[in-house]
């Protein structure tokens, strides 16, 4: 059902961190931009943190600083975060929330359903967005192509400063003993001094595993 991220081709690797749909990509790149950036989630004993900064772009222009690129969703037990088109974003945040209603929380068949509208439905065809969304034991990537991958690694990472991001949270990981949340801020703040597209006005959102959860312990 799921797939992951390690058999991902370098071309749609490139997709997710960026924001946009491949096959939009030529014409997408002639006319202005609205970059919302950069999202990073991070897994670790039985907490997962998503962190995001504040920067969104317009073309070559930083039109805002504080944004909030992350919702809680469900009665607050999903976070949610986005990267690209913020007006997409948000209309997938709210057909997203809907699948959460409709299959009771249930983060790994809400986030199937979304990937199958988004590809096959006419309107939601047409959005540039992608989403990165978590519960205590599951992480998924969601894009408008239908694809659903769960990382390997308990770490994922969208947007223009994804790859950064990801980079320092992977090396925080296998090198540190930091907590998720440390890792996730630090991670940041890393990918805003690398990429023009992200800030250092982060927002962090964190969520803990009860300890009779399978996977709270990861």
């Amino acid at each position: 059902m799921f797939k992951r991220s390690s058999s991902q081709p370098a071309v749609k690797a490139a997709s997710f961190f960026s924001g946009q749909n491949p096959q939009r990509q030529a014409s997408a790149e002639t006319r202005p931009r609205i970059r919302s950036t950069t999202v990073l989630c991070v897994r670790r004993n039985g907490s997962v943190v998503m962190a995001a900064d504040g920067q969104v772009t317009l073309g070559d222009s930083v039109i805002k600083h504080s944004a909030k690129k992350i919702r809680r969703l469900y009665q607050d037990k999903i976070l949610a975060g986005f990267a690209g088109s913020t007006a997409d974003a948000f209309s997938l945040f709210s057909r997203f929330e809907s699948k959460l209603e409709q299959y009771a929380g249930n983060l790994g068949r809400s986030a199937v359903e979304l990937a199958k509208d988004w590809r096959t439905d006419k309107m939601l065809r047409n959005l540039e967005a992608l989403l990165v969304v978590a519960d205590p034991v599951q992480t998924f990537l969601i894009s408008g192509s239908g694809d659903v991958i769960e990382p390997d690694e308990g770490i994922a990472a969208i947007g223009s400063g994804g790859s950064y991001a990801l980079a320092s949270a992977r090396a925080l990981m296998e090198n540190t003993e930091m907590p998720a949340r440390a890792i996730a801020e630090k991670s940041l703040r890393i990918a805003g001094q690398i990429c023009i597209y992200t800030n250092d006005q982060i927002t962090i959102e964190e969520l803990t595993a009860p300890a009779n959860e399978p996977g709270a312990e990861k």
